[in-house]
């Protein structure tokens, strides 16, 4: 119901509900009943929902308190998407109020327990911020690299609202760098997706910074109209800072059409707001533009307090204990990240280097195996061979005798037959002829 509501003061009544029910069953479950750590989780959501709100309607000191008691209770029931949530809302505070160290000290915290539990949603997120930090830097090219990851990481989970930022910051980098044709498709891009999500707070940034580039484009009553759509849903949700900023933007215009009464009335509202707020990079922007009009107007004295607030505001954002402390953590966050691949790295090696020494142990073992089957192999095949040539003498000698009797018996043979017709003849000498008895016979008769 919270997450399904758009309207903030009802929201925050949900809010209320989950909180004391979320208490009232602490009160009944012990911490060992799995239950305990649900109520415990919800009622660190609930935390996380106040300091959300709290955090949007200018209550800065309310959205700390929050959010560390909801980063409490994450750490106590080992939450890390939760823990790296608080974080990142801890480190959005701080950022706003201009503690850049403090914000990027909570930013790359979080940011490190998004990469290792592979959440995407939030480290797309985390980049968007640092990349706001690069922006405010002036590191573009930083801010770049930060930006184009984050939509990289948006198209391939098809995180809609996430594709949505990080085309809006786009957007603001394009317009850094003088590109205000490329600068206003990025922004109108981001209000699609936005529109798509029913996200009104950004759909409200997006017509604010639409408006913007019609101004620059000197396309005035355009950019007047888009600005009031962004102020009345700014007012809908009490978005104080975006309420701020579209009372400087409005001022501008008339600053340029030298309706000077009507652009101071617009600056000193903004600037109220942002005093409220507290927030460096409001009061910037909102000095510069008051100053501009102060000097329209001569008023020399108010024109001289209102730029010295701008440089004052400037030099806190970008002295050099901040872009020192960007560097600081920056560097220190590719280091500890190349330590981390690194050990990574040397396992894997070593790992590698394991299982090489246990192949080539394997090959020698494969090696003196087949060495051993070769001898074996081969002390078989020579058995056979003297076998085999064993047995071919046996046979060569069987068949030597074989031959041997043969002959005998062929010499016997022809010895035999020799006499058979050796005495034939013997007979046939001595016996006479048939024509001999048949003329002795034919002499008779």
């Amino acid at each position: 119901m919270i997450e399904a509501e758009s309207d903030g003061n009802v929201w925050m009544a949900y809010n209320l509900e989950m909180e004391k029910l979320a208490g009232k069953n602490l009160e009944t479950t012990r911490s060992g009943d799995p239950l305990h750590n649900v109520y415990l989780k919800y009622l660190a959501a609930a935390y996380n929902n106040t300091a959300f709100f709290a955090d949007e309607t200018g209550n800065d000191a309310k959205g700390l308190e929050y959010n560390n008691k909801s980063l409490k209770i994450q750490q106590q029931i080992g939450n890390r998407s939760g823990i790296g949530n608080s974080l990142n809302n801890i480190g959005g505070i701080y950022y706003k109020q201009g503690n850049i160290a403090k914000a990027l000290e909570y930013f790359i915290e979080s940011l490190k327990i998004s990469e290792s539990i592979n959440d995407h949603y939030s480290t797309s997120r985390l980049l968007n911020n640092l990349g706001g930090i690069y922006y405010q830097q002036k590191e573009l090219a930083k801010a770049f690299e930060c930006y184009n990851k984050c939509v990289l990481i948006n198209k391939l989970t098809n995180d809609v609202l996430g594709m949505a930022y990080a085309q809006n910051n786009l957007g603001n980098l394009y317009f850094e760098n003088n590109d205000i044709n490329k600068a206003l498709e990025s922004f109108e891009k981001s209000l699609k997706l936005r529109e798509s999500m029913n996200d009104k707070r950004g759909i409200a940034e997006s017509l604010n910074n639409i408006g913007r580039m019609y101004f620059f484009q000197k396309k005035e009553d355009e950019a007047l109209n888009y600005y009031n759509k962004s102020l009345k849903i700014h007012e809908e949700i009490d978005d104080k800072t975006g309420i701020s900023y579209t009372y400087n933007n409005i001022a501008e215009i008339y600053l340029k059409r030298k309706n000077y009464n009507k652009a101071l009335e617009y600056c000193l509202t903004s600037m109220k707001i942002c005093k409220d707020l507290g927030y460096p990079e409001n009061i910037k922007f909102v000095a510069y533009q008051l100053n501009e009009v102060y000097k329209a107007k001569g008023d020399h004295k108010n024109a001289l307090e209102t730029y010295e607030l701008y440089i004052l505001m400037n030099d806190s954002i970008l002295n050099n204990e901040n872009r020192k402390a960007s560097i600081r953590t920056q560097l220190k966050y590719e280091y500890e990240k190349k330590a981390a691949a690194d050990s990574v790295k040397v396992v894997e090696e070593k790992k590698l280097t394991t299982l090489q020494l246990k192949q080539e142990e394997n090959q020698r073992y494969f090696l003196y195996g087949g060495l051993g089957l070769t001898l074996v192999f081969g002390g078989f095949m020579f058995n056979r061979f003297r076998i085999i040539k064993k047995q071919k003498q046996i046979i060569e000698d069987q068949k030597t005798i074989v031959e041997r009797q043969k002959t005998l018996v062929e010499e016997k043979q022809k010895e035999v037959m020799d006499s058979i017709r050796y005495a034939k003849r013997i007979q046939q000498s001595l016996l006479p002829t048939e024509k001999y008895i048949e003329r002795i016979f034919k002499n008779n008769v």
